[in-house]
């Protein structure tokens, strides 16, 4: 089966496009190797998959005849992802919320629509 059409099946990527447009991106590694979509995948492969910022490690158990349902994905591969990248992932999306402290500066835009939105509220009650 085809590198691209394994990870579809798998639901690792919505879309047979999306797979494919990854694989030519060199986001895919079958075995340490760089690969193109047409790459045929056989059992007892590794294959490394990074998407969204987080290095997936899985090994081929067997190949599905056609996409399968979400709760059958863990028949076909073995997933191997260490910890540690999701826990990159939870400080990624930490920093990225910062947001000033209260009392700091004046208010936004956001900031001042919500009062205003506040004082609203409490006028018509």
């Amino acid at each position: 089966m085809r590198i691209d059409k394994y990870l579809w099946c798998v639901r690792y990527y919505k879309t047979r496009t999306l797979a494919t447009t990854a694989c030519k991106k060199g986001h895919i590694r079958v075995n340490n190797d760089i690969v193109k979509p047409s790459r045929e995948v056989y059992a007892q492969d590794n294959i490394e998959i990074r998407l969204n910022q987080i290095k997936y490690q899985i090994t081929v158990n067997d190949l599905p005849e056609s996409r399968v349902g979400a709760k059958l994905v863990d028949i076909y591969r073995i997933d191997k992802t260490p910890k540690e990248q999701f826990d990159a992932q939870e400080l990624l999306k930490l920093a990225k919320d910062y947001y000033r402290e209260k009392g700091v500066g004046r208010p936004t835009k956001k900031d001042r629509r919500d009062i205003d939105e506040y004082n609203d509220e409490a006028s018509n009650e």
